[in-house]
């Protein structure tokens, strides 16, 4: 994978995360969205990251879906104990030489067969004591943070982010810096749009795909290293950049096999590209397609309401229950309607997502834009090839 990086985006969030942007409300937190596999880790790690520490802040970087197994919750504070064990190592040693169980740290008594662990301290204090030692403002860059609400843990550690961002920064003096991305912007609002979300009033803001200057970069390189190929067209690069989804990874790898001498493409690379970009969209299609047919009429009805409602969905008013009962052909109750959920979720890969308080949405934010575009074009539900769904989920 090429690198291409988009130093003047991180820099421009570094001076909004520091509060010094003339308009928005990024020093409270930087909330960004953007689809699955379109360079946003890559660009938290390989460019906003580097850019804070160049501005002399301390940064925690943690990816909630790194280790699906681990509470998300366990995973945030893990990540914080890290960056806090060198920062406080010299203090423990000293302490143990001179025989002391316990030493007092920014004002807290901590005992330091626990420095460097989260279990003695609240991540306020922790956040804390990491900013005072690292005599620097402290980053938490959270990855796929909408991941923590689907435990009670993850969701008590956003609260206490919150917390510790209130007691952490003042007026005109930003301490604690929290950017948090989500790959389902419906996901991550719930973070942030009801009264008792953790960072209620603050504001989703969609992450800017990589544009033409990526594709100019990428032609540049076509050009130096195949000579013969220039000019390269890069409004048809930009066509099938866009055909993959602004997806940086699954264009390079379409890229390399058209220009790969073992492809015997006739005629130039451009069209050859554009045309395995259309047939990987098909293929993503034609496989959500198949994942939605496979399933009994119950999981499809509960779905396809899922899809239709976004984030309004509601599992088991009487609106939804009726619409499952149409959908179906007969009645479905609320306990038939949370075992078709279940199974929804249980799916490998999973079809369906559960906060810790009970909320669903759809797993794959993709499959929102397939439903859209199959109904805008009036090719909406899917159809088996015989037409007809069995009316028994059994």
């Amino acid at each position: 994978m090429i690198a291409f990086h988009r130093t003047a985006l991180a820099q421009e969030m570094v001076t909004a995360l520091q509060g010094r942007s003339l308009l928005g409300d990024a020093h409270n937190g930087l909330f960004l969205a953007a689809p699955r596999r379109t360079g946003k880790s890559t660009f938290l790690q390989g460019d906003l990251r580097p850019a804070l520490q160049a501005a002399g802040v301390e940064v925690v970087y943690v990816d909630l879906w790194a280790d699906a197994r681990r509470d998300p919750g366990l995973l945030i504070a893990d990540a914080i104990a890290r960056a806090l064990h060198p920062q406080l190592g010299v203090v423990a040693r000293l302490a143990r030489n001179a025989g002391l169980d316990k030493v007092k740290l920014g004002g807290l008594e901590v005992d330091t067969s626990k420095i460097g662990r989260i279990d003695g301290l609240t991540l306020t204090e922790a956040l804390r004591l990491l900013h005072e030692n690292a005599a620097q403002p402290v980053a938490l860059i959270i990855d796929e943070a909408q991941h923590a609400l689907t435990s009670e843990a993850g969701e008590a550690a956003m609260t206490a982010l919150k917390s510790a961002r209130d007691q952490l920064n003042q007026p005109g003096t930003v301490n604690l810096m929290l950017v948090m991305s989500g790959s389902d912007r419906d996901k991550l609002l719930r973070l942030v749009n009801t009264a008792g979300a953790p960072f209620y009033g603050s504001t989703i803001q969609r992450m800017p795909p990589l544009g033409p200057d990526f594709i100019a970069h990428v032609a540049g390189l076509i050009e130096a290293q195949r000579p013969s190929l220039a000019p390269v067209d890069q409004a048809l690069l930009q066509q099938a950049f866009d055909a993959f989804g602004h997806r940086p990874q699954f264009f390079m790898a379409a890229l390399g096999q058209v220009l790969s001498p073992l492809a015997g493409l006739q005629g130039r690379f451009e069209a050859g590209l554009l045309e395995a970009a259309q047939e990987r969209q098909q293929q993503d299609e034609a496989q959500m397609e198949s994942d939605y047919l496979g399933l009994k009429p119950t999981e499809q009805a509960v779905l396809w309401r899922m899809l239709e409602q976004g984030p309004r969905y509601r599992p088991y008013g009487a609106e939804a229950l009726r619409f499952y009962a149409e959908k179906t052909g007969h009645a479905v109750t609320a306990a038939k309607a949370q075992r078709a959920l279940e199974s929804l979720r249980q799916r490998m890969p999973a079809l369906v997502w559960k906060s810790a308080r009970g909320e669903y949405a759809v797993e794959d934010a993709a499959m929102h834009r397939w439903f859209e575009q199959r109904r805008q074009a009036r090719q909406w539900p899917p159809a088996t090839p015989q037409g007809l769904l069995p009316l028994d989920d059994d």
